[in-house]
């Protein structure tokens, strides 16, 4: 018992040593390695309704605020939200949902594909809190698991995609839009 006791301070020290630490802050192969575990664990967890609700629930949470945030500043009229995962026809999972009362063709777009202003927060997030936080590899780790939430969660979902894709005119409406501030962005006239 002895002997495992001091097996267990070793690697408490050299992981706790700045130089391993520094390793992993400098190695994109650990981060990406860190990302691809929490994906891997959480597609582990829907063969159980209780595991997927566990581990879904703050991005679900995420996603579906974006969702009702924008469709009710847009008067989309946001009704009955939900982040509690439950079976869908085809045998899976919908994680979550938001119903809109007044989807329009000036604010099917912007509601449906909301969850993308999760990007922006994750890149401050990045840029302002990272470098605050004491670099240690609880930190880190807990930074990973938080991006990976966040990113992962602000990709629209098929559903949402179909939301978007709707409305013929509303979609030409935001690719006018987008090509404009694109054309204005690049100094194109």
């Amino acid at each position: 018992m002895h002997y495992l006791y001091e097996v267990y301070y070793r690697l408490s020290d050299i992981i706790g040593s700045p130089e391993f630490l520094q390793s992993v802050l400098d190695n994109r192969f650990y981060l990406i390695l860190m990302v691809i575990f929490i994906s891997r664990f959480k597609y582990a967890t829907y063969n159980s309704m209780w595991m997927c609700a566990l581990i879904n629930v703050p991005g679900t949470f995420l996603h579906e605020s974006m969702h009702a945030f924008v469709g009710g500043i847009l008067n989309a009229q946001p009704c009955n939200f939900s982040i509690l995962p439950r079976r869908s026809m085809e045998g899976g999972y919908v994680m979550g949902s938001v119903s809109f009362r007044n989807i329009t063709a000036y604010n099917a777009v912007p509601a449906a594909l909301a969850p993308l202003l999760l990007l922006p927060i994750g890149y401050y997030f990045d840029k302002l809190i990272l470098p605050i936080m004491p670099a240690t590899l609880g930190n880190y780790l807990l930074y990973v698991l938080l991006q990976t939430i966040i990113i992962e969660n602000a990709v629209p979902s098929v559903q949402d995609m179909r939301v978007a894709g709707h409305d013929f005119l509303g979609v030409l409406l935001y690719l006018i839009l987008f090509i404009a501030i694109l054309f204005s962005f690049l100094g194109i006239a």
